[in-house]
Parts: C-alpha cells; sequence; structure tokens
C-alpha cells in the first residue's frame, strides 16, 4: 500500500521555496529586481573562462576542487585544505544540517532569516527555532536566550537577506562565545563582499573551533545561473561535510568559471562601488517619498510601507512599469519590498515609478 510508503518527519511540513519572480504577464522586457542579481553579470575574463569550458564537456570534473579552493584561498587569504565548494551556498548549508542536526536537535534562526535554514533544518527531521529581530537586526541576546542543550546549529546571515542589516564583529563573537558547546555558528556571508573591508567573519574562524561560514558566487561575482558556492571553517568540519558532498557535485565549467571570477577581484571592486552608489541614492530617494528602508549593506534596499495593502498596490503598480520587485511577506514582512538595486537607469526607473505612485510630482 502506497500509505505505508511515509518520507522522513519534518519533510511535509516544508514549503516550497519560492524564488523571485521573473516575468509579468502582457509585459514585454520587465526589469527583474526581485532576486538581488548583480545587473552588470559576471566579468569578461569569467565568460571568457566559460566559453572555454565548452571543448571539455565530454570529461569529467575533478573530485577535489583543488584549484577552485586554491585560487578562493589566494584572494582570501585562506587554508585551501580547509574551503569546501557546493552548488551555491544553498548546499553547504544543507550539508551542514544532515551532518550536524537531526531529530530531536534545533537549529536556532532569526526571525527574517533566510528562508533555507527553515527548509534544511526540517528536511533532516530537527525543529527549527526562530528568533525574534530587534527592529528587523539580528538579536545576539534573544539567540542565546534561545539555546539550549538541543541547539546543533545557528545561522545568521551578516549582511542579512531580506532586510539588509548586519551586526558588529564583535556581536558575532560575543554570540560564538555564548553559545552551548555543542552548537555550531554558521555565518552566512552571501553579501559580504558588498561590504568594504569586512571579511565575513574569517578572523573569528581562524581563533574558534565552533564557527563555520558560507559564501555564493551568485551575488557580486554575478553567476547565480551556475550555482556555486563555498564555505570555510575548522578542518574536522570540512572533512566532515567532503565525507557527504557527492563527488561531481560541481561541473568543469562551474569550476573553472568560478576560479576566473574569483580572481578578477579588480571586476568586484568596481561592482562593490557603483552598488554602493546607487544604494545611497536609491534609498535617500525612497525616503524622500516617504518610503524607509534600514540601512542596507548589502545589493538591495528593503521599501518599508505604511501598510500589507499600500506595499501591494505599489508592488502592482510597478509590474504595470514594467518593473519586477519582491513581495517578502514569507519574511514575515508583508509591508514591505525588497529591491535589488539594479544599474543606473534601473535604480532611476523605481525611484519614478514609486513617485507616480505616492502622487509625487
Amino acid at each position: 500500500m502506497t500509505d505505508a510508503i511515509k518520507p522522513q518527519p519534518g519533510i511535509l511540513d516544508i514549503a516550497l521555496y519560492q524564488g523571485g519572480k521573473a516575468h509579468v504577464a502582457g509585459v514585454q522586457n520587465a526589469v527583474k529586481l526581485s532576486s538581488n542579481e548583480n545587473p552588470f553579470g559576471p566579468s569578461d575574463k569569467a565568460k571568457e573562462a566559460f566559453g572555454r569550458t565548452v571543448h571539455s564537456l565530454h570529461r569529467y570534473p575533478n573530485t577535489d576542487h583543488a584549484s577552485l579552493r586554491a585560487a578562493i584561498a589566494d584572494v582570501h587569504g585562506l587554508d585551501p585544505e580547509r574551503v569546501i565548494c557546493g552548488v551555491g551556498s544553498d548546499e553547504i548549508i544543507t550539508f551542514l544540517c544532515q551532518a550536524y542536526a537531526g531529530p530531536k536537535d534545533e537549529v536556532v534562526f532569526t526571525e527574517h532569516g533566510f528562508l533555507m535554514y527553515r527548509i534544511s533544518a526540517l528536511a533532516v527531521g530537527a525543529t527549527p527555532v526562530e528568533v525574534p529581530e530587534r527592529e528587523r537586526t539580528t538579536d545576539v541576546d534573544a539567540i542565546l536566550a534561545a539555546c539550549t542543550r538541543k541547539t546543533k546549529i545557528v545561522f545568521i546571515a551578516n549582511p542579512n537577506n531580506p532586510t539588509g542589516t548586519m551586526i558588529s564583529l564583535a556581536e558575532v563573537e560575543r554570540l560564538a562565545a555564548g553559545l552551548p558547546k555543542q552548537a555550531l555558528l554558521v555565518l552566512d556571508g552571501a553579501y559580504a563582499e558588498y561590504v568594504d573591508g569586512y571579511d565575513g567573519g574569517l578572523r573569528l574562524i581562524e581563533s574558534r573551533s565552533n564557527v563555520f561560514m558560507t559564501r555564493t558566487f551568485s551575488k557580486i561575482y554575478g553567476l547565480g545561473g551556475l550555482r556555486v558556492g563555498w564555505g570555510y571553517g575548522p578542518r574536522a568540519i570540512v572533512d566532515v561535510l567532503n565525507r557527504i558532498r557527492g563527488p561531481f557535485n560541481l561541473s568543469s565549467t562551474q569550476l573553472e568559471t568560478a576560479e576566473a571570477a574569483v580572481r578578477d577581484q579588480d571586476f568586484v571592486e568596481k561592482c562593490r562601488a557603483e552598488n554602493a552608489r546607487l544604494r545611497h541614492w536609491l534609498s535617500e530617494t525612497l525616503s524622500d517619498l516617504g518610503v524607509p528602508s534600514d540601512t542596507s549593506m548589502a545589493n538591495f534596499v528593503l521599501a518599508r510601507f505604511a501598510s500589507d495593502e499600500e506595499a501591494g498596490a505599489c508592488d502592482a503598480f510597478l509590474q504595470e512599469q514594467g518593473l519586477i520587485v519582491r513581495r517578502v511577506s514569507g519574511y514575515k514582512l508583508p509591508h514591505c519590498l525588497r529591491i535589488t538595486i539594479g544599474d543606473e537607469a534601473a535604480c532611476r526607473r523605481v525611484a519614478h515609478a514609486v513617485a507616480q505612485f505616492k502622487g509625487v510630482k
């Protein structure tokens, strides 16, 4: 009987992840600002590397990712033996939950944290524990208060998605120091490259045995379509994760393109500077229109409206203008719209459209 074939506990409790909308019915050439993608795409060097891989598509990729790990380590000053690569940082998050959490364990994250933390916890039968934030910012005291002897993993994104806010390294260190001895702190650094001078928590990882970091090539490197991520942490943890990682989880195309991308730091600097300029302009302009946002350290702003209804109406109006942004009701922020920082033309179109919606001339 099919009724006897049942999935593991927790799996049917997972709400399917919904990516950012990409199309609007009846609208041609809509501008997609819903998935925090780099409007400049990948660097020319990454594109060239991608093109070259067409000649070796019949060959299996290497299984140790040695060349990409060496490039990441070289750029960031890391030990390549402590780098692990995956299909986006999502897969690294999945590995961490598979390896260190299960039934009767708890996985802690903040109320407006990345949806994959809950999904990955439920997938392994662990109990997701959601902790309140303080004005849409990670609250270290609240996290520490929520931890118990059952806590195995604590996830925080810094900067956070979808709020754009971040906490100081001193606060991150206080969190790491205060966790129960059996708990691992995972710093999700998907947006770390957008913060000038920020190492994503690397110094803390070097000084502690309970901190791990994830990063991605999907954001500032413009490789969202290739799905490449990496993690860094204590050698013992990386060794565990490699035991459950599929041997061919990344293709040669992914590996070689990502290697070229990470070595092109001039392109990263250019993207970071342009994003910061346009983010400041857009947030200030929207604020002048009566649409505030917290100080964002990522490549988006979280625009706050007076009500859920106003946010929905503005979203519909923007779509009519060919502008696709992200409703974030799933993140318990129904009165907000997350707006990716596009190129200058896109940012100006958004500001003009919001002004029209608000009736400001």
